[in-house]
């Protein structure tokens, strides 16, 4: 699955004319401040798999300046898998799953900064609602989490600006959680609360 979503990202990429000068320059007033986006992963959605996200995935941005950039993430998805499971023979394996799925909504505060060309560092803090779903399909509790990610990208711009593609790597933290109904804590306690290794593959309109 992943693969079939990189080669489109290859695609995007060769689609459009790409600028690897700075960002934004501090004295140009006249960049698009505000852009709406998403993440390709949500091709993930229509893909034959074992754990389909659902995912709802929007993002409204604004940049402050030319090298600092806030904005507004709201998103769904699930996952049948503890989170902090790292690539490797257990990743998404038969046996190490939920007796269920958790289903969640949040909304993250991002914070964006570019140090050098298109090279930017970020920080998302998100506070998650979770519902806990059996094999039945049945909700038997629900939950709250905070959920951090620190991210280190790269942003292409894409048909004169029209456009950005922005590629990164993520560690994902998650410094709460509530109490989970015990099956499911009994598989998530096997496993970090902190995952390396997270793919982004955002994209976004510039208005």
């Amino acid at each position: 699955m992943q693969k079939r979503i990189l080669r489109l990202a290859l695609v995007l990429l060769m689609a459009g004319t790409l600028q690897v000068k700075a960002q934004y320059a501090k004295e140009d007033s006249t960049y698009r401040k505000c852009f709406i986006g998403s993440t390709l992963f949500m091709i993930a959605n229509v893909v034959p798999d074992n754990n389909p996200p659902q995912m709802i995935y929007l993002n409204l941005g604004y940049r402050i300046t030319g090298r600092d950039v806030v904005s507004l993430e709201f998103k769904t998805w699930k996952y049948g898998w503890p989170i902090g499971i790292p690539y490797g023979k257990s990743f998404e394996a038969e046996g190490e799953g939920f007796p269920g799925y958790i289903r969640e909504h949040g909304v993250s505060l991002n914070y964006q900064r570019f140090l050098w060309k298109g090279l930017f560092a970020q920080v998302d803090v998100m506070p998650a609602f979770q519902s806990f779903v059996n094999k039945e399909g049945k909700k038997i509790d629900k939950g709250f989490q905070i959920f951090n990610t620190y991210s280190i990208g790269y942003h292409i711009k894409l048909f004169k600006d029209r456009l950005f593609f922005q590629p990164s790597i993520a560690m994902t933290h998650r410094p709460y959680q509530s109490t989970m109904p015990g099956s499911f804590k009994e598989v998530d306690d096997r496993w970090s609360r902190v995952f390396f290794g997270q793919p982004g593959l955002h994209f976004g309109f510039n208005f």
